[in-house]
Order: structure tokens, then C-alpha cells, then sequence
């Protein structure tokens, strides 16, 4: 049986010190002429285009058009330009290289991507990183307003690409928000939690999640967490 592991991108991979707030902050004012686009909206565990939604909402932008591929274009070279500023806060996170090292050769394991990234902005980050490397596929941003139907995505598109068939529940969601944990109770899946992003170990477990780590640096304690020891 080969499982699926799909990962989350933005504080569950790497973080990039904000370069897509700012990104996206630059091109809304750009394109929509508002400043502080963002306002109170949180980004944590959000899709891009839910993000963007709400973005339009908040500023009373019934109809955007053709504006919204203009705003993507706009935003995806500012985060080209952004995710290159120096940043205290911008890294790999702990253990993150060594985990994909360990599961790439495994035959029994096939590694995807499930973000609320565009799909150009995850390479871009990713890319930034040399991460990107490994993932061929998953599901992103672009493709629901709704983060818990992108489970479904992630599993025809990693079919699609020659990828295996698998049910929900050979399917592993590793995220850093309590929307990850939700995906995978939503569609039956396992989840592991990893608190570096903005909720410690508890919150993810209390949200569902099957477990939780500090982070992912004990690479045997991940692996066993997500029943694949050895």
C-alpha cells in the first residue's frame, strides 16, 4: 500500500518572513487602488483566492472582472521580488529537508503538495527554498475557495499525474493550522499538526488532529506519528 503525505506550505515547510502579505498588500493597492488590503482578514490556513474574496469584500469590489488575473499577474511578481528580501523570520523549518530526504526513496510513500497557495506562488516559495524539487503535483489555491475540498483535488491531480490511487484514509495531511486538521477530518484523512506556525501542540489536537509535534526535527517521532516506522 503507498500512502500519500500531503503537505502544507507557510509555517508547516518554510516560512517567508511575510513576503506574500506584502505581496499581495502591494498588488491590491495596485490594482484596486486601496491601501492595507488585507486589513483584518487572517491568511493563516486560508486559500488564495478565498483570501482575495474577502479582500474585494472588505473594500465593497462587487465585480472585479478581468481585474482579478491582472491582480494574480500583479501579485506573483511582487512575491518574486518579495520572497528575495532579507528577513530574520524567513527559513526552512526545523527538520523539514531531513523528513522529505528520508521519505523520497521510499517506495511506499508519494509526496504532494496541499496549500492554499496559488500554484505559481508555492513555486515561487518553494523554488525560493530549492523544496520545490520535491513535489510534482497537489492541489493549490487557485483551484477552491474552500480548503476542505481540496483534498479530493490533491487525489485526482496526483492520479493524474501518474501518481497512485489512493482512498482518504491512506491519505496523511501534514499542516500547522487547525483548516489543515479540518481538511482531513472533513474528508477522513489522518493529520499531523506542527506547531510553528501561530497554535502550539493543544489547539491542534483539540481541533482534531490524529497528532502533533513541536516541529518536524525528530524525523523517527514523524514517521512513527504518521504510522510509517521503519
Amino acid at each position: 500500500m503507498t500512502r500519500l503525505i500531503l503537505f502544507d506550505i507557510d509555517g508547516t515547510l518554510v516560512l517567508t518572513g511575510g513576503a506574500g502579505g506584502r505581496a499581495m498588500v502591494r498588488a491590491f493597492q495596485e490594482v484596486f487602488g486601496f491601501s492595507n488590503g488585507l486589513g483584518s482578514i487572517s491568511m493563516a490556513g486560508r486559500t488564495d483566492a478565498w483570501i482575495v474574496r474577502q479582500m474585494l469584500a472588505e473594500h465593497g469590489i462587487a465585480d472585479a472582472g478581468a481585474d482579478r488575473q491582472r491582480f494574480l499577474d500583479v501579485y506573483l511578481g511582487y512575491l518574486a521580488t518579495e520572497v528575495l528580501q532579507p528577513n530574520a523570520g524567513k527559513r526552512v523549518l526545523p527538520g523539514v529537508r531531513s523528513l522529505l530526504d528520508r521519505l523520497v526513496p521510499r517506495d511506499d510513500v508519494y509526496l504532494a503538495l496541499l496549500t492554499g497557495n496559488y500554484r505559481r506562488a508555492a513555486e515561487i516559495k518553494l523554488g525560493h527554498f530549492d523544496l520545490w524539487r520535491y513535489f510534482s503535483t497537489g492541489a493549490y489555491g487557485d483551484d477552491s475557495h474552500d480548503r476542505n475540498g481540496l483534498l479530493w483535488t490533491a487525489l485526482a491531480n496526483v492520479e493524474a499525474a501518474g501518481g497512485p490511487r489512493v482512498r482518504p484514509s491512506e491519505v496523511a495531511i501534514i499542516g500547522d493550522t487547525p483548516l489543515d486538521v479540518a481538511v482531513a477530518v472533513a474528508g477522513g484523512a489522518r493529520s499531523l499538526g506542527v506547531a510553528t506556525g501561530s497554535f502550539d501542540v493543544d489547539a491542534l489536537l483539540e481541533s482534531g488532529a490524529d497528532a502533533a509535534v513541536p516541529d518536524l526535527s525528530d524525523v523517527d517521532a514523524v514517521l512513527r506519528a504518521l504510522n510509517l516506522e521503519g
